[in-house]
Formats: structure tokens, C-alpha cells, sequence
């Protein structure tokens, strides 16, 4: 029984092990869920946990199977630009209380699965100088640093706001190229839902947007201009990431360095704003607007998620913000008569780095129909940064 058992084995290697000897140390990766819901994800490998099969493979050999021999999408980030990456990615969609194996394999002459779907973002130089960002579900945008100037010379159609503007698609397709393009002869081209893809109907203004920040101090909010500059780090199939720095701002003197990242089937955002001030700062704060008052906003200080939802036009917009409860200090719906001065303020704890997620959802889209539905879209978004999904190389 021995012999044939050893027998066995080796013929299934010889049959469908892709250099076996250079994957025995490594070859799984194991992937876990411990939520009761499933979750449709993009994971992320260190490459130091990928030395063995690095030192012995080259790294566009690499490829990862799922458990059905299923060849998989993969995205590498290099997030410094030395040329070296820092991380693998591939999407995974794991039940509730669950886990998956992904086979690390040595197979350059097998193409990588090319997605339909994707994540991009860019500077917009034939906007003034927007950046914007998007993937299969949502997208956004941010002001710069020529948008500033004109709007300050009063140039018709410029924004000066460090607001989070947001674009309603309903559309699993890139629209980015395709809506700027047409900006160029008509610009409000992408104001007007006149080709089943969505469109851009959100005011901004010197609002939050969604997602944008700010200092909270005597009843009255602290924020930035537009940002001075940006890099584009990674756009690909699966995750986008970029950074913008602003010039200092409020009256502690703040300089800020703010990473965003999205993945592709997300409704969120990742935000990482880094600090540093003149003087200690006594919070810094994260709002939602909420243009004229007409919408209803929720807060869960408990759970760390804000949610507002508001008609426009003629469907409704969930928008929301989530955040580790334990870094929150408080929170309200600041109702103004100034206009763009009525936002949703979630303040949290003074600290040098700020890592929370914005995002919305669309009812015309389909991915909503009530608020409830939103509000639980939320509801999983917190538990997901509470227990994120635990990935291991063996």
C-alpha cells in the first residue's frame, strides 16, 4: 500500500504540479472569513511573504489558481516608485465563517485573466486640474490647485472646496475618459443623465462633500483649499491608489498628506490622511454635506457609521462615512443658514494619521432601492475594518 500510495502521488505531480520543488514551502495561500455574511474582496500579499517563491520564480511567472483551477486577476502595486513592488492582489469572494485556498503557481506562458471590470484614476489637466477616481460601482473627484486660481479670479465653472464630489454612475463600465471628453464641447455633459450612465447632479461647494475633513473649534468649521499636488501610484484592475498634499491650513498650522485608495466593487473609499502641525490640533473632523436640510442623517457612534440619505432629482442617494469607533469623539448633523455650511460632523480624536472610508450609493444604480439597504451596506462596511479578512502564506 505504501508503494502505491507514493506511486499515486507522484503521477498527479507529474501530471499538475507547475515546478513543485520551488512551491513545496509555499505554495497555498489561505484566506479566512470569520463574519456570518460573505464578502466579495480584493486581499493584498506582502511580497516578503512571497520570498521563497520569489527566489526561486521570476515574478511575472507568478499566477494564483483558485480552488476550481480557476486562473485569477492579479494587480501588483509598487507604492514608493523604486521600481520594486510591495504587494500582490487578487479579488476573493469568501462565505460567512469561512476560508479558501489560492495555489501560488510558476506559469509564464498562461496570460493573466484580463477583467472586464477595473478601477482608474487620473489628474484632469482639460478640467482645470480635477482628480478623479473610480471603479465598477462609484466615482469621485477632488479640486486643484489651478481650479483654486480661477475660481479666485472668478472664473466661471471652478471650484475652490477640499469637498469630495461624487459622481452617480450606473454603469459597471469606466467613465472617466469618456464623460471629460465630452466636458470638451459641451460642458455640461456630464450633468445631464441623457445616456443611461449616470451623471453628475451633486453640490459640493465649500461643503464636505462626502467624505472631505476639517478642524470642528467654536462651532465652526476649519478646512483646506484645494490640493497643491498629486501622484498617481496605482490604477489597474483592481485597486487605484494616489495622494495629494495640501498646503498647511486652520490655525494649527496643519500640512497634510491624504493617500486615497478604491477597490474594484467597493461603495468605499479608503482615506489615509497623514499630519503634521505648527500646534497640536483638538481634533480632526469628517463631514458629509448636507446641502439644504432636506435629507435624514443617522449616527452610530457605537458602531462608527454615519449615514445620510437624500433625495436628488428624482432618486435617492445614500451617502456615508466609516470610521474605528474607538478614535470618535462625537458627532452631529450641523443644520446652517449658510449655504454649504450643514454637514454631518463626525469629530474623532487628535492624531497624526486618520484612516476612515467615504462612499455612496445610488438608487438608479441598482445596487439600492431603500435606505435600509444602504444603511445595512454600512452596517457590513464597519464590521469589515473591525475583522478584516486574515491572509496567510504557507
Amino acid at each position: 500500500m505504501f508503494i502505491v500510495k507514493n506511486s499515486f502521488i507522484g503521477l498527479i505531480c507529474a501530471i499538475g504540479c507547475v515546478n513543485a520543488g520551488f512551491l513545496s514551502a509555499q505554495s497555498l495561500v489561505q484566506v479566512k472569513n470569520t463574519l456570518d455574511f460573505s464578502r466579495n474582496e480584493v486581499v493584498a500579499v506582502p511580497v516578503s511573504q512571497l520570498k521563497s517563491f520569489l527566489n526561486n520564480n521570476k515574478e511575472t511567472d507568478l499566477r494564483i489558481k483558485d480552488n476550481e483551477g480557476k486562473f485569477l486577476t492579479i494587480q501588483w502595486i509598487d507604492f514608493n516608485g523604486d521600481g520594486k513592488n510591495d504587494e500582490l492582489l487578487f479579488q476573493v469572494n469568501i462565505p460567512g465563517k469561512s476560508s479558501e485556498s489560492f495555489t501560488i503557481v510558476a506559469d509564464g506562458k498562461t496570460p493573466v485573466p484580463e477583467s472586464k471590470l477595473t478601477t482608474y484614476s487620473r489628474l484632469v489637466p482639460e478640467r482645470a486640474d480635477d482628480y478623479t477616481w473610480e471603479n465598477d460601482k462609484i466615482a469621485f473627484r477632488v479640486y486643484g490647485p489651478k481650479g483654486q486660481k480661477e475660481a479666485l479670479e472668478g472664473v466661471k465653472g471652478s471650484t475652490l472646496s477640499s469637498g469630495v464630489d461624487i459622481w452617480l454612475k450606473r454603469t459597471d463600465q469606466s467613465i472617466i475618459n469618456k464623460w471629460y471628453k465630452g466636458y470638451l464641447t459641451d460642458p455640461m455633459y456630464y450633468h445631464k443623465d441623457t445616456r443611461g450612465e449616470g451623471y453628475d447632479p451633486y453640490q459640493v461647494g465649500d461643503s464636505r462633500g462626502t467624505g472631505g475633513i476639517g478642524i470642528w473649534k467654536d462651532e465652526k468649521l476649519q478646512v483646506s483649499q484645494n490640493f497643491v499636488s498629486s501622484k498617481t501610484i496605482a490604477e489597474g484592475p483592481l485597486r487605484t491608489v494616489f495622494e495629494l498634499t495640501y498646503n498647511p491650513w486652520s490655525e494649527f498650522g496643519v500640512k497634510e498628506t491624504k493617500r486615497i485608495s478604491l477597490d474594484l466593487g467597493s461603495n468605499f473609499s479608503k482615506f489615509e490622511s497623514g499630519f503634521e502641525s505648527e500646534r497640536p490640533a483638538p481634533n480632526y473632523t469628517i463631514g458629509i454635506t448636507l446641502h439644504k436640510n432636506e435629507g435624514e442623517a443617522k449616527l452610530n457612534d457605537k458602531n462608527g457609521y454615519y449615514l445620510h440619505w437624500e433625495k436628488i432629482d428624482d432618486a435617492f442617494v445614500g451617502e456615508g462615512v466609516v470610521v474605528d469607533p474607538k478614535i470618535v469623539e462625537k458627532s452631529s448633523a450641523f443644520k446652517s443658514e449658510i449655504p454649504d455650511q450643514s454637514n454631518l460632523l463626525v469629530v474623532t480624536k487628535p492624531q497624526q494619521k486618520l484612516v476612515y472610508y467615504a462612499g455612496f450609493a445610488w438608487q438608479k444604480s441598482g445596487q439600492i432601492n431603500t435606505q435600509k439597504d444602504w444603511e445595512n451596506i454600512l452596517q457590513k462596511q464597519s464590521q469589515i475594518i473591525a475583522n478584516p479578512l486574515t491572509v496567510r502564506v504557507k
